[in-house]
């Protein structure tokens, strides 16, 4: 059974949801932009600074396609960003590993990375509201995750 404000508050958090998303991604290009990144790119290497995953496992992680990932992958190959490496679990599956100039790019994002963060730490009064804001879209993502195809 449905409540009636229920398909009113969807409609709301998937608009909120979106416009979140362009604003997040706006300001990633803006703090991209000056280490040679798009976005796009930085999200990708990003999932494998800490531990290298193949193609599929970044999608996973990041409530993508395939074969988004695996465009951005070629093109942070090419660019010398980031390197496909044997898989000792799968044969066919190449893990995707950053090089030395992908993990520099990414470093050089990390003072206007801090400096936005402190920004918007300030706009929103504080960290615990930011905390509690985070909280509500992990609680959010895990709902979605749960409900029935």
């Amino acid at each position: 059974m449905t409540s009636p404000g229920a398909p009113a508050l969807l409609s709301g958090v998937a608009l909120a949801a979106f416009k979140l998303n362009g604003q997040v991604l706006e300001l990633a290009e803006d703090l991209a932009r000056p280490a040679g990144l798009t976005a796009a790119w930085w999200q990708v290497l990003g999932a494998v600074l800490g531990t290298p995953l193949p193609v599929a496992g970044i999608a996973r992680e990041m409530g993508i396609t395939r074969q988004s990932v695996q465009r951005i992958a070629d093109l942070l190959v090419e660019r010398g960003l980031a390197e496909f490496q044997d898989n000792p679990a799968h044969r066919r599956a190449k893990l995707l590993v950053p090089t030395a100039a992908g993990r520099a790019a990414v470093e050089a994002i990390t003072p206007g990375h801090a400096a936005a963060a402190a920004r918007l730490v300030t706009a929103m009064g504080g960290t615990a509201p930011l905390a509690a804001a985070l909280d509500a879209l992990h609680a959010l993502c895990a709902a979605l995750d749960r409900l029935p195809a």
